[in-house]
């Protein structure tokens, strides 16, 4: 299917990313103009050089989505660049070891700071650069918003209070969103999410998947017993859906989460 993305201008967070990274990548083999922001320039242009070989359809930028000059330095130099912005998907995010229970560290004993900045990185992540591009989409009364959320955000994860906490306000944040600027700007400005389940990454594979025998470890074996589909995800599995909710052929779609995870948020357990 033809998802008529072709020069439409794109800006990724955490384009440099497992996940963001193959969206960034499927964006640009429909044809769209891609900038890849992440605080991590070098894992950017890294992604830029795997898509566009020296090309000028992507576009490697320097951006920290929690301070508000540097999204806007980003924007300046994506507009200037590309000339405008047609799609924003917020996708920068993530957890720290000081947010998350452990035998190590009660829930008593976590510090509001920490719980604070993970909360931060996975909610207002997605609130700068709305603010930032979603003011250029109310001028042009269109464009379209797609954040990254997690399952987390339906269920709250084990352990996982400042990544669940978060991603909760990312899919409250879209579903505002989304209402404020069709109410306010334009019927024609969308705003979705996407909530991938467990994804299998670089990142995370010695949690979940043995290095020696190429099976599942204790915590990956518990986590696939309440996935239906019996197995964890692949970064590439997302993009499907992430390009379908900002092509036209979701126009009537806004405010929706569409959860990735192969049934986990279907299911209950028994």
């Amino acid at each position: 299917m033809d998802m008529g993305l072709k020069e439409k201008i794109a800006v990724v967070t955490g384009g440099g990313g497992a996940i963001c990274g193959e969206i960034s990548r499927g964006l640009f083999s429909e044809g769209a103009r891609v900038a890849v922001w992440d605080i991590n320039l070098k894992a950017a242009r890294k992604k830029v050089d795997s898509l566009a070989a020296g090309g000028d359809r992507a576009l490697a930028v320097e951006c920290d989505v929690l301070d508000r000059e540097s999204v806007e330095r980003a924007a300046e130099r994506t507009i200037g660049h590309f000339g405008t912005v047609d799609i924003l998907i917020n996708g920068a995010g993530g957890s720290r070891r000081e947010a998350t229970t452990s035998a190590d560290l009660a829930f008593f004993d976590i510090d509001k700071k920490a719980l604070s900045d993970v909360v931060s990185l996975n909610d207002f992540s997605a609130v700068s650069p709305s603010q930032v591009i979603g003011k250029l989409f109310a001028k042009k009364k269109s464009g379209v918003i797609l954040n990254i959320s997690s399952v987390a955000g339906f269920r709250p994860l084990t352990r996982s209070i400042g990544y669940s906490n978060g991603k909760a306000a990312t899919n409250s944040f879209t579903q505002w969103l989304a209402v404020h600027m069709a109410q306010n700007y334009s019927p024609s400005i969308r705003v979705n999410a996407v909530a991938p389940g467990f994804i299998l990454t670089e990142q995370n594979r010695f949690l979940l998947q043995d290095p020696e025998t190429g099976g599942f470890t204790e915590r990956g074996k518990k986590i696939v017993g309440f996935v239906p589909m019996a197995r964890l995800g692949k970064p590439e599995e997302v993009v499907g859906a992430a390009l379908w909710a900002v092509s036209e052929h979701a126009g009537f779609v806004t405010g929706a989460v569409i959860s990735v995870d192969g049934g986990y948020s279907a299911y209950s357990g028994v």
